[in-house]
């Protein structure tokens, strides 16, 4: 069987992590092959990106289709993971987009609904009827409950637990170790600080910290993960 080059979007500490994952499923089960990096603006990268490994930018995509088979997104933002997304989608469809899912990660694929490109890291422990869409980071250690749904480009950091029930909206950034008690909904767009214990519903936009957690209004360079 041939391996399927994939190509990590986004070159800094998150993309590494990608495919490191990648090197990981190619090691247990030889279809996967990281090819490099792209990124969106060659002129940003900065010195914690892996420079070596860039072939490219969004452009190197269009214009050298074969030498990849397959993207995963390796942005650890998820308002920058959507925006990027949506953009390349116009022309990579989600056939382009395969699941990169550490062999460590544990859940019940028969009920579960998993989108196009999702990520899910090493140590990942899900339960049941889980729905888990397009584009969404579940980063390492972190714990998904029964019935629970993480929205499009969502991004659980590290250590994130999500009780049953929980209905988390597309673009949420869920921060290191926080909790979200069961049958709440995280809103659109919403930030939930690292440590956070949510106790009730976050609204759509809002940012929400401490224990339990409570609003705060930061500015977009503030705001914690």
């Amino acid at each position: 069987m041939a391996k399927q080059r994939i190509v990590v979007v986004g070159a800094g500490g998150c993309g590494r992590e990608v495919a490191w994952i990648v090197a990981e499923l190619e090691a247990h089960r030889k279809s996967f092959e990281f090819a490099g990096f792209v990124v969106s603006d060659l002129s940003r990268l900065g010195p914690r990106d892996s420079r070596d490994r860039v072939l490219g930018d969004l452009e190197w995509l269009r214009s050298h289709r074969n030498r990849y088979d397959g993207l995963a997104m390796g942005i650890g933002s998820p308002g920058t993971r959507l925006h990027i997304a949506t953009e390349l989608e116009r022309e990579f469809g989600p056939e382009w987009w395969p699941e990169i899912m550490h062999p460590s990660v544990l859940l019940e694929r028969e009920s579960a609904t998993l989108g196009h490109g999702i990520v899910l890291c090493p140590n990942v422990v899900g339960t049941v009827n889980l729905v888990i869409e397009a584009h969404a980071m579940v980063h390492y250690s972190c714990t998904i409950g029964h019935e629970s749904r993480i929205g499009r480009g969502t991004v659980l950091n590290p250590g994130a637990n999500i009780s049953g029930g929980v209905n988390v909206g597309p673009g949420v950034l869920v921060g290191t170790g926080a909790v979200i008690l069961q049958y709440l909904t995280i809103g659109d767009g919403a930030t939930v600080g690292a440590g956070a214990v949510v106790t009730k519903d976050v609204p759509a936009g809002a940012s929400v910290v401490g224990v339990p957690a409570r609003a705060l209004a930061l500015g977009p360079s503030e705001v914690p993960g």
